[in-house]
């Protein structure tokens, strides 16, 4: 069973989907690795590395043709894929359903770390979102820092003192939490705010205080329930008061293959001070958490408060990322291989078993079809908007 690693083609993307270290694992358990010349150049992983770990150095035809399975971070090229043959990545099928159509339809098997059950204890080894999630909200307050034309600690010097500054996570997921920690390891004064209140004690436990409005979201299970339109108004207008109190403001809202939620609107950036920065980690080509911001842009608005469209962070961190991202699809990769009946490496075969309940959450094509309820689910519902 052949595995290949392609370079990563999109642009700015600097992660590879896996780093030597992981390729004497595959080998151990009797899968050949083949890696894309200069797959890992940017991360920091030479090709040397690759061949001293085992694995064999192709072209990109000579490892498209060869490959029973591709690994890839993003999408992969679904022209270069045949029938047979396996992919491996984050295809964000919610995002891009199409994508899962086509490679159906060139009987390629699509298993995307997107859908993965993230509740499942044996699935938090393989559990990409999460990791990179951790590496984004590292760099998304690095990226604050930078943009920030005074200092995060409190500095008395034989100049003056300068104030800490005020620091706002909106969101309090994996990645959320991890800005909060990465900005009080950076001195400044921060809190958090998330709409599930069961997360007061994580931001508390980082040292952060956290924000509580008088119109709680609070659900069943821990889950935050819809608001009315009247209660989501009075939520946005005191948050905007929260808002305006602070220097710095990260968001980090997602919701996959749907347009993230607004939490900062234009009246909001109105009231925050000139020399203000906010970090929209939400931003995509959908929208973005913020009003006004751009993917892959920093823009300064009339009242100087600089926006920061901050697209794909974790491959700005690409070797971090690359380790533990390698690591995931390593783990998935291993929990699919069948060894056939004799156990012999010769019979190596991934095992398509979509009633296991992790496969039924990343298997999103197989056997010429989409399989993934809620991806085929996206595909008759666009079928039937065109037919309408």
């Amino acid at each position: 069973m052949k595995v290949a690693v392609v370079k990563e083609g999109a642009p700015g993307e600097r992660r590879v989907a896996l780093v030597p270290e992981a390729v004497q694992k595959l080998s151990q358990a009797g899968l050949e690795v083949l890696v894309e010349k200069g797959a890992g150049d940017s991360a920091w992983f030479p090709d040397e590395m690759y061949e001293a770990a085992g694995a064999t150095i192709a072209t990109s035809d000579e490892l498209y043709a060869a490959a029973d399975v591709i690994l890839t971070v993003t999408r992969p090229e679904p022209g270069r894929l045949r029938a047979g043959q396996a992919v491996i990545g984050m295809l964000a099928p919610l995002t891009e359903p199409q994508l899962a159509l086509i490679l159906a339809e060139r009987g390629v098997t699509a298993i995307s770390l997107d859908g993965l059950p993230r509740t499942l204890s044996r699935a938090q080894g393989m559990d990409a979102l999460t990791s990179q999630a951790n590496v984004a909200g590292y760099k998304a307050t690095l990226v604050a820092a930078e943009a920030y034309g005074r200092f995060f600690p409190l500095l008395i010097t034989a100049a003056g003192t300068a104030r800490p500054a005020k620091l706002l996570v909106l969101g309090t997921g994996v990645a959320g939490l991890q800005a909060i920690g990465t900005a009080r390891r950076l001195g400044a004064q921060v809190s958090g705010y998330d709409v599930r209140p069961a997360s007061k004690g994580e931001v508390e436990s980082l040292g952060a205080t956290f924000i509580e409005l008088s119109i709680s979201a609070a659900g069943e299970g821990g889950y935050a329930r819809e608001l009315t339109a009247e209660e989501r108004d009075a939520q946005q207008a005191e948050l905007a008061g929260h808002i305006a109190r602070h220097d710095v403001v990260i968001t980090t809202a997602q919701v996959p293959g749907r347009r993230p939620p607004q939490l900062v609107t234009a009246s909001a950036v109105e009231q925050m001070s000139p020399g203000s920065v906010i970090v929209d980690m939400g931003s995509s080509p959908l929208g973005g958490n913020v009003a006004g911001s751009v993917p892959g842009q920093a823009i300064v608005t009339p009242n100087g408060v600089t926006i920061i469209g901050a697209e794909n962070l974790a491959a700005t961190v690409p070797t971090a990322a690359s380790n533990a991202y390698s690591r995931n699809i390593s783990a998935l990769l291993l929990s699919m291989v069948n060894a056939g009946d004799s156990g012999a490496s010769e019979h190596r075969a991934l095992n398509i078993d979509t009633t296991d309940e992790i496969q039924a959450g990343v298997v999103v094509a197989h056997g010429g079809e989409v399989v993934h309820p809620a991806v085929a689910k996206l595909l008759a519902d666009q079928t039937a908007n065109q037919g309408s």
